[in-house]
């Protein structure tokens, strides 16, 4: 089965969103040099092995709630949730950095807290603060 290994997060400010995922979630962001156009590698965690076959993110398919953006207006992309321990001090975080909310926290059952917000230049992304049943399926 191929995984999903890598997300990329499209910014016109690059500096801005990398200080916004930073604050919010902690992660390390670096540079990867001239040569690859601007472009940052985001780390959220431990190194991957070699065999990146065997690694990845899971994922669901949810129904459109809106349009397609129009063609040639720029890439529709999977939205990525990132697990979080305390979703309401996530939620703090998320504002105070300059993100909005896109859909309200709500209980997913036995799944968790889940909510989606848009970063400062727009992109969506979602936060989950798994329940006790999930977390402990580990």
């Amino acid at each position: 089965m191929n995984r999903v290994v890598h997300f990329e997060i499209q910014a016109k400010d690059a500096d801005k969103i990398q200080k916004f995922y930073q604050d919010v979630f902690g992660w390390e962001i670096t540079n990867a040099g001239a040569e690859y156009g601007g472009y940052r590698m985001v780390k959220t965690g431990e190194p991957v092995p070699k065999d990146m076959a065997s690694v990845g993110i899971n994922g669901g398919i949810s129904p459109r709630m809106s349009d397609l953006p129009a063609a040639g207006g720029g890439i529709n992309a999977f939205v990525c949730i990132i697990g979080v321990d305390d979703i309401d001090a996530c939620i703090k975080k998320i504002l105070a950095a300059g993100g909005t909310e896109q859909v309200a926290k709500t209980d997913v059952p036995h799944v968790g807290l889940l909510a989606y917000y848009k970063d400062p230049e727009g992109t969506i992304f979602g936060i989950l603060q798994p329940s006790s049943e999930m977390a402990g399926a580990k």
